[in-house]
């Protein structure tokens, strides 16, 4: 991967470019940043670049033996540790064995997020995760000379999802690298990180997309009206995936909006039975697609809160595409400064709940109830 097809973040790009220039490269690294803006990319690019044999000013040639290893991400002095899953077949999995899975997905786009990662391997129902016996790996490979370039590159997406005894593993490394060694951490949620680790790693920040950025890049994909481009700018948010989720008209999203209508128009009409067919719906869907079915209905729920306020600013202020805005302009006067706290709980323990895998029918039959109640009250 280079640089040069990676939309925007010049001064990161710049910065990391002078790290190796500099000779100032830091053997642990974390990569923190929102979703759908490129880290991943942005960090194999880094690391192509440091084992590049003939680097530019600002890139890696793309040329060179490593280079083309690099793309293919066959180098034999980069390594990766990312969630997987337990299976019948793999009671005790760890990254290398979805590594074919696992280059397919990555160089299939320049964007990546755990769900289409988890959806990649057949595997949507389940939640990701970075085992302890991973650990083992990484000191394992890490222990080893170098085979053509400088560094040992160990890239560790989602590190949020390491349990502590990986960590605490993975601590040690950090603290006592065997020389030569850089560990890039590339994550969305810095918080769910041991303390002990972040302390030890080096913070990169990376922001969302700029929507001038973005609007030229989304240009030279797509044949878009300009009308059209600017909206799915606004409605994106500095995310890439999400830009192309909106022009896609993702089955995800439509889902997502369609439940969520059926969910508020029986809560409010107090509709029990239809409720009870709606809960059956989604608890036959897998947790991670439930989930993000619940976090799609925090913002919604949000915009709606928002709409309600500033009507008059609903172009500037709320990001709802137009199937969302003409169902909000009757809905969101049912959203008000007396439930909006006590909705987003009750979703907010609702997603709780189904990350920790309690009983789905419970937990939404549980929320449903408690959603036809808060919709009575009254702003």
């Amino acid at each position: 991967m280079q640089f040069k097809n990676i939309i925007g973040h010049d001064t990161i790009k710049s910065h990391f470019v002078n790290t190796v220039k500099n000779n100032r490269i830091s053997h642990a690294q974390l990569i923190l940043g929102p979703k759908g803006v490129g880290k991943l990319s942005l960090v194999i690019s880094y690391a192509q670049y440091i084992s590049c044999k003939n680097k530019n000013n600002n890139d890696s040639c793309g040329e060179c033996s490593s280079c083309k290893k690099y793309q293919k991400l066959i180098h034999p002095d980069l390594h990766f540790v990312y969630p997987v899953v337990k299976t019948k077949k793999l009671k005790k999995p760890v990254s290398d064995d979805f590594i074919k899975e696992w280059r397919e997905y990555v160089l299939s786009s320049n964007y990546h997020k755990l769900s289409n990662w988890l959806e990649h391997i057949g595997t949507e129902n389940l939640q990701g995760s970075i085992y302890a016996h991973e650990s083992q790996e990484i000191i394992k490979k890490l222990n080893l000379k170098t085979f053509e370039s400088e560094y040992k590159v160990m890239i560790i997406w989602m590190p949020e999802k390491m349990n502590i005894s990986a960590s605490n593993k993975l601590l040690k490394m950090i603290e006592e690298p065997p020389p030569k060694t850089l560990f890039l951490l590339v994550s969305e949620n810095h918080e769910l990180i041991i303390n002990t680790i972040r302390s030890r790693t080096q913070l990169i920040k990376i922001s969302k997309i700029s929507n001038t950025e973005l609007e030229n890049g989304l240009k030279k994909e797509f044949d878009l009206h300009e009308d059209e481009l600017k909206n799915i700018v606004r409605l994106s948010n500095g995310n890439y995936m999400k830009a192309i989720e909106i022009i896609s008209e993702n089955e995800n999203n439509k889902f997502n909006f369609e439940i969520f209508v059926e969910l508020m128009r029986y809560s409010f009409a107090a509709k029990v039975i239809e409720i009870t067919q709606w809960v059956d719906k989604i608890s036959s869907m897998g947790r991670e697609k439930q989930k993000f079915f619940l976090l799609y209905t925090l913002r919604m729920v949000r915009e709606n809160f928002v709409l309600s306020l500033l009507p008059d600013n609903q172009n500037q202020l709320v990001y709802l595409n137009n199937e969302e805005l003409a169902f909000s302009k009757k809905f969101s006067s049912f959203i008000n400064k007396n439930n909006i706290s006590h909705i987003t709980n009750e979703l907010e323990s609702a997603h709780r709940h189904i990350e920790r895998n309690a009983y789905d029918k419970l937990v939404f039959l549980d929320l449903s109830l408690k959603i036809i109640k808060l919709l009575r009250i009254k702003g």
